[in-house]
């Protein structure tokens, strides 16, 4: 397992912690990548942790190159052996200690890529069931910020499925897959998107990507880096990402095998497309949340 840090101590510590203490499967080594942390304590738990009872389970490296999220996994990932890997960001929790048993199941399939875990939200509700590819010009998370079972949608998020996309932020796959495809691209997408770009590459190698509910964790989402709108800077740069994708692969446009062409793509909860994308309306642009509420306001 592959975790880039830089302090975040509240987010980190759980996140180990709860790896160590609540993960079934029995093989398995942490490698953090400690991507220049100047906290005190942040430092004095890396330290205990390579030196305390749970040595021979965590290792942590030292990289102090710019924050490149692709570069500093795609490092990690040269410099271990183990035939499967898991790109882990640092504000996961484990809440089902088989977790990792299921994923790498369905990693050692010889048909599979990347293998995608169910995040949820401190709050219960779903952050990660699958990616669709074309949201909203680019890729966004099915059914995300609902519960399983609200709307008629969202019991789809408890089957196990395939996916043309799957998070990062909990992946697993074999080594030798993600070092056939490139790794993560560093130069184009260093912080977001490198995911998508990688399981679309999984794809045009003939690779299936799948989800499973059944690895269930809690994702912090962001709570490290902050929001993508934090800055100017960080607006720049996820505008560059977002073009680099979309001229990559289309994304514009791009009609997911595995989305429903009735669902909205700019609704990420899963309501339905309005107009229809499909028969005599298709083409036609469809209408946003804040659009379709003004006009209910109105009577339309």
């Amino acid at each position: 397992m592959i975790i880039p840090t830089r302090n975040g101590l509240d987010v980190l510590r759980p996140c180990v912690d709860s790896i160590l203490e609540r993960t079934a499967y029995p093989s398995y080594e942490i490698q953090i990548i400690d991507n220049g942390s100047d906290d005190p304590e942040t430092l004095s738990y890396l330290d205990s942790l390579a030196q305390g009872p749970y040595a021979d389970r965590v290792r942590v490296f030292r990289d102090d190159i710019p924050f490149n999220y692709s570069r500093l996994n795609n490092r990690a990932v040269a410099r271990c052996d183990s035939p499967l890997i898991a790109l882990v960001n640092n504000d996961i929790e484990v809440i089902d200690r088989h977790w990792l048993n299921d994923m790498v199941g369905h990693a050692l399939r010889p048909e599979t890529g990347a293998v995608g875990a169910r995040l949820l939200f401190p709050d219960g509700t779903i952050q990660h069931a699958g990616v669709t590819v074309g949201f909203g010009g680019v890729a966004g998370h099915f059914m995300r910020y609902t519960h399983p079972g609200e709307g008629r949608n969202a019991s789809r998020v408890l089957d196990a499925q395939e996916f043309t996309a799957v998070t990062a932020a909990c992946m697993v796959m074999r080594r030798e897959v993600f070092l056939e495809v490139g790794g993560l691209e560093e130069e184009g997408l260093p912080v977001a998107f490198n995911d998508v770009d990688l399981c679309l590459k999984l794809r045009a190698h003939g690779y299936r990507n799948r989800y499973t509910p059944y690895a269930l964790l809690f994702h912090h989402e962001s709570a490290t880096r902050g929001p993508e709108t934090a800055s100017p800077e960080k607006r720049e740069r996820a505008a560059r990402e977002v073009a680099f994708l979309q001229s990559r692969w289309g994304t514009q446009g791009y009609e997911d095998p595995f989305g429903s062409p009735n669902l909205s793509t700019t609704d990420e909860r899963g309501r339905c497309s309005f107009p229809p994308r499909t028969g005599r309306f298709a083409g036609r642009r469809e209408l946003n949340a804040p659009e379709l509420a003004g006009g209910r306001a109105r009577g339309e």
